[in-house]
């Protein structure tokens, strides 16, 4: 489906900030309570950020939204999170275009700390009873009967670090901003007849036949003058301008490249123990537990050690004492795992030690409560032995090895790189091959290092005025170290240095013309089927194609279903496209009988509508609360935030 197709029957966008306060004053009136627990608003289009830039910003913050501030630490800590997601897609941090990252995020802050002064200044706020209602709904804070279990709520906050009050804060804060986010993208409005008249756009089909007029068979017949280049020259002269280039001296370091030949037995042996401790398991001895919390927690446990020293059955007393789940099924916890234990790991393992099957530890007390442990199982004998996995062994133990040579070397050459010796100094002097790359672009970069990390540090204006060379670079599966040399920046090119490309540029535009006009001409000529056989040029068939045909270019797809043929003729249509002219004959425009989306997916589809006209509606919002709330960024933080 085509832009323009979309556009007939999408409702029309609120422009103006006063019409969409209004609407929004209307609907908060009948605000019915709906909240959603966690709702992150979704990332919206990136702007730019030129005119929030200002200079009476506190020095440890990244930017004043009003009464409101962005903290420098709380908006390097969302680079830092932001820039992780992306690199578990691309798994290459070079990829990442890391100027649009920091301004992706500093938007999505700010327009953030505007919503919340603009709850608040609405009075959208939430309860503490709302908010222990939807925590008493969660499953996390749940213990084995489905309960709320204030244990495992205080085990929460703990281990995030925080405090009841912070947590009912920080939802208090993001359940208002998800009140005023739902009651602007909520009021989006879009009717299933807009939604059906989409889906029969989507359903029409015609018979095309098409020829193409390529400008690049025009070419000869045209005349390029030494005025129409000086005229050109002197229209476009701002445009017409040098790429910034540099020459680039490199070394590149991939841990596939270094060889290692072999490896000692203690290696072997460090790779085995630790393929005995993969997922956190040191052994393979079985335990269970019985957990007894609480204020008399210690008296209870010496007792129940009492009673299984006189020998009654662990499972029995896990199930009528323990204070655990686990105690519903005996204790059993499974293969021991120092990890689970965190700090306590210490106190559990003395503990264990030299137990043997069926044998009863002493009490423990740790973090949990007081505990007591059985080893139910010892399987020490089905672990494979290391002579078994030699091989494997072998190859973990060199991957090891060469991952920490690499490693050494990356340090020693990074070393080398601040102390200003030169990149052929440490190539020489690391045994590391030297590559070169002249005319390096800063722009349009085609290079085998067109990465955008690469090509930000090789232009960074530090490097460039020291000739320095670069800190590593991460690049694949490998690191990057670069020294430019003989900078040239951007500047106008003069008339002589512009003709080649203003005259290539000319030819096209009016090669083109001529490809059009006999275009237009056989289009001229066409009335019925019968006539496009008639033409002097030939015309490919395309058959019965729809609005998604990948047989046409974009311009073309857009062409196709433009105007409609009489019922018994064709309709020829020609036009400017990226070959030079196309001629498109169209037969009439038929729908299809019966739509393959199902009422379901039909109101799904109107949902996603919905949904992004309301983004656009909140977009508008944004931009009227930077109208409202002043919005100052301290560059300087920016800039120091944005070097790695």
């Amino acid at each position: 489906m085509t832009t323009d197709s979309i556009k007939m029957v999408l409702p029309t966008r609120f422009n103006k900030a006063e019409i969409i306060m209004d609407k929004l004053r209307d609907f908060l009136k009948t605000w019915p309570g709906r909240i959603l627990l966690i709702l992150c608003l979704a990332p919206l289009a990136l702007l730019g950020v030129e005119s929030y830039f200002g200079g009476n910003v506190d020095p440890n913050q990244i930017a004043q939204v009003g009464e409101a501030s962005v903290g420098l630490s709380e908006y390097q800590s969302a680079v830092n999170s932001r820039r992780t997601e992306l690199l578990d897609q691309v798994d290459d941090a070079s990829l990442i275009n890391e100027d649009v990252l920091h301004e992706q995020v500093l938007k999505g802050l700010i327009d953030r700390t505007l919503l919340e002064q603009q709850a608040g200044k609405l009075g959208m706020t939430v309860s503490d009873d709302t908010i222990n209602r939807l925590l008493l709904q969660e499953e996390i804070f749940k213990d084995a009967e489905g309960n709320f279990s204030n244990d495992q709520f205080s085990n929460f906050l703990r281990q995030r670090g925080m405090t009841k009050n912070q947590l009912f804060a920080e939802f208090r804060n993001q359940l208002s901003l998800d009140q005023l986010n739902a009651s602007i993208v909520g009021t989006a409005i879009y009717p299933m007849r807009a939604v059906n008249q989409l889906i029969d756009l989507q359903l029409e089909t015609r018979k095309v036949w098409l020829h193409r007029f390529n400008w690049q068979d025009y070419q000869q017949q045209v005349q390029i003058s030494e005025a129409d280049v000086e005229a050109y020259y002197n229209a476009n002269k701002d445009e017409l301008k040098s790429a910034a280039m540099v020459d680039l001296a490199y070394i590149q370091l991939i841990p596939a490249n270094i060889e290692v030949k072999q490896v000692t037995e203690d290696e072997l042996e460090q790779q085995y123990e630790s393929y005995k401790q993969q997922l956190g398991v040191s052994d393979e001895r079985m335990i269970s537990q019985i957990l007894l919390s609480g204020d008399d927690a210690k008296a209870r446990a010496n007792k129940v050690l009492a009673e299984l020293n006189n020998g009654a059955d662990f499972a029995a007393l896990a199930e009528q004492y323990s204070d655990d789940p686990t105690g519903a099924s005996g204790g059993a916890i499974g293969r021991f795992n120092p990890s689970v234990f965190g700090n306590d790991a210490a106190k559990v393992e003395d503990a264990l030690e030299g137990l043997t099957v069926g044998e009863v530890s002493p009490v423990v007390n740790t973090s949990f409560g007081y505990q007591i442990f059985k080893v139910t199982e010892d399987n020490s004998d089905d672990v494979p032995t290391m002579e078994s996995m030699r091989e494997e062994l072998t190859a973990k133990a060199k991957e090891y090895k060469r991952q920490t040579i690499y490693a050494d070397k990356v340090t020693a050459i990074n070393d080398l790189a601040a102390d200003g010796f030169s990149i052929e100094d440490i190539a020489q002097q690391e045994n590391v091959t030297l590559k070169r790359i002249n005319d390096y672009r800063k722009e349009n970069n085609t290079s085998v290092l067109a990465q955008p990390a690469v090509i930000k540090q090789a232009f960074d204006d530090f490097t460039i005025q020291d000739q320095a060379v670069t800190t590593g670079i991460e690049v694949g599966n490998g690191m990057v170290w670069a020294q430019p040399s003989n900078y040239r920046p951007t500047e106008t090119l003069s008339l002589a240095a512009a003709t080649p490309i203003i005259t290539q540029t000319l030819r096209k535009q009016k090669a083109s013309a001529l490809a059009l006009a006999d275009a237009k001409k056989v289009a001229a000529a066409i009335d019925t089927v019968d006539d496009i056989a008639k033409q002097a040029v030939p015309f490919q068939a395309l058959g019965e194609i729809n609005r998604q045909t990948p047989l046409l270019s974009d311009k073309e797809r857009g062409l196709a279903f433009s105007k409609q043929a009489p019922m018994n003729g064709v309709v020829a249509i020609a036009s400017p496209t990226e070959v030079g002219a196309s001629v498109l004959v169209g037969d009439h425009i038929e729908t299809q009988g019966e739509s393959q989306l199902s009422a379901a997916e039909k109101v799904q589809t109107a949902a996603i509508i919905r949904d992004n006209l309301g983004q656009d509606q909140l977009q508008d919002y944004l931009d009227y609360l930077r109208l409202v709330y002043n919005v100052e960024i301290n560059e300087a933080n920016m800039e120091n935030a944005q070097v790695r």
